[in-house]
Formats: C-alpha cells, sequence, structure tokens
C-alpha cells in the first residue's frame, strides 16, 4: 500500500512537472514532509534523488516534437543547475532556511503579479513585432551568460528545497528573456532531464538524509504523471497557461511564506 501511495504521489508531482515545466519537488517535499512524516532535509534529499533520474524523458518528448524545446538553452541551463546544485544541498543541511524561504515566496509572488500582467504590459508598451526585436537584439554572449546565471541560481534553489528548479528557470525565461510559455516550459523540462542534481544527492546522501526506496518508487508515478501533464499544456493556449502557471506559483509562494508546518 505504501508503494502505491508513493507512485500516486509521484504522478501528481509529474503531471504538474509536465505541464509546468517544473521537476515536481514543491509536491514531493511538503507530501513526504506532511503526509510520510520525514523531516525536510530528508524530504528534500529523498526529493532531489528522484528529480534526479530522467522521469520527465516522455514529457520532453511531446514537447520535442512540437518544436517547443531550445536544445542549446536546456544544454546552459543544466551546466548552470550541476555548480549550483551542491551549494544548495550544502546550504540545506548546515543552515536554518526559513528566512531563505519566505524571500523565495516574495519572489514569486513578483514572478506572479508579471505572468498575470507581462501580456498587456509588453503589448501596450512595445507591440508585437518590437517584442520580436528584443529577442533578437539581445547578443550571444549576454544570452549565455543569463542563462548560466539562471542555472546556477535554479541549481542553488534546487539542492536548498529539493525542488527540480523550473520554478525558477520558467518564470525567468518567459519573464526577461521573452521566450513563449510553452517553449520555456519544455526549455525547462529539457534541461532537468540530465542528472543535474547528483551532486546536491551525493552531499545528501553522505549526510545521510536520503530514502532511496521512497525516491524509486515515487520517480515510477514521475514518468507516468510528467507524459499526461505535458499534453494538457500542449492542447491549451498559451495565455491560459499563463494564468494557470500564475495562481499555482500564488500556492507555492503562499507555503513557502507562510507554511510553518514545513519547518519541522
Amino acid at each position: 500500500m505504501l508503494n502505491l501511495e508513493l507512485i500516486i504521489l509521484g504522478m501528481l508531482a509529474g503531471i504538474l512537472a509536465g505541464m509546468f515545466g517544473i521537476g515536481g519537488g514543491v509536491i514531493i517535499v511538503p507530501a513526504l514532509v506532511v503526509i510520510f512524516g520525514f523531516n525536510l532535509t530528508l524530504a528534500s534529499g529523498t526529493s532531489l534523488f528522484a528529480l534526479m533520474l530522467p522521469v520527465g524523458i516522455l514529457a520532453v518528448i511531446q514537447y520535442y516534437k512540437k518544436g517547443l524545446i531550445s536544445i542549446k538553452s536546456s544544454g546552459l541551463i543544466a551546466f548552470g543547475l550541476a555548480l549550483g546544485v551542491a551549494f544548495g544541498a550544502n546550504i540545506a543541511i548546515s543552515l536554518p532556511i526559513t528566512t531563505l524561504k519566505q524571500f523565495y515566496g516574495i519572489f514569486l509572488l513578483y514572478v506572479c503579479y508579471n505572468f498575470f500582467d507581462i501580456s498587456s504590459i509588453l503589448k501596450k508598451k512595445f507591440g508585437k513585432n518590437q517584442e520580436i526585436e528584443i529577442k533578437e537584439d539581445k547578443s550571444r554572449n549576454d544570452k549565455i551568460i543569463g542563462l548560466l546565471g539562471l542555472g546556477l541560481l535554479a541549481g542553488v534553489l534546487s539542492g536548498l528545497f529539493g525542488i527540480g528548479g523550473g520554478l525558477v528557470i520558467v518564470p525567468f525565461l518567459v519573464t526577461f528573456m521573452k521566450y513563449d510559455t510553452k517553449k520555456a516550459i519544455g526549455t525547462s523540462l529539457g534541461a532537468l532531464l540530465l542528472p543535474v542534481g547528483l551532486p546536491g544527492v551525493l552531499v545528501y546522501y553522505n549526510a545521510g538524509n536520503l530514502n532511496l526506496n521512497y525516491a524509486l518508487f515515487v520517480s515510477i508515478g514521475l514518468l507516468i504523471g510528467a507524459f499526461f501533464g505535458a499534453n494538457i499544456t500542449l492542447k491549451l493556449s498559451g495565455k491560459l497557461i499563463k494564468k494557470v502557471y500564475a495562481v499555482f506559483l500564488l500556492i507555492v509562494a503562499m507555503n513557502f511564506l507562510f507554511g510553518a508546518i514545513f519547518n519541522k
């Protein structure tokens, strides 16, 4: 029965991963704490291991078929993720993280605001044609540095909270690099497909904060759920996806800001 519960948990997280380009840790970590009695660091380490496996491959294939993945961007972000994740994991096992969680919650609230209003703001200020010009005017070096920096930041947060990093990657690509929402989601999933969490997983493992058995069953559910989540997103309009994602981020932000239950 326990194994079935873990697979179902993974499926729910996988659906959100496929829909929004996240790793699914924002579902896995709280569930492991509240339902299965894990402490936060053990839940984070277990989640990070489950997410390190190529559980999003079916979803990535769906986005790739539709031309909604930037392979180069995914690679650069993945490199930054691999560099940052161990640093975040070391913070998680050595320092209190309540304040950092609150700052992250504030960041997500800011992103929510942008996701609800960005389309109308860009339309009024620039118009459709000039928005395209903004994309093209970005220098190659600036874009490379931006993507590496994005991966590094996402990696630190990934190691810190046991999340995949997509909660940072997708909003950044849409808000600051003007990616189409679906392409940002696909690119994020592409970056997370590689075993970028390995350095962080090793940190958690060496500290005894990893349950391999639980992680493996969660990963089975992730693999199945991500496929269905991707198909849901691909059938919806980009504007609707933005709004749905903004609501999702708002819920996550509230958990980071006020979810004292996760401080166990």
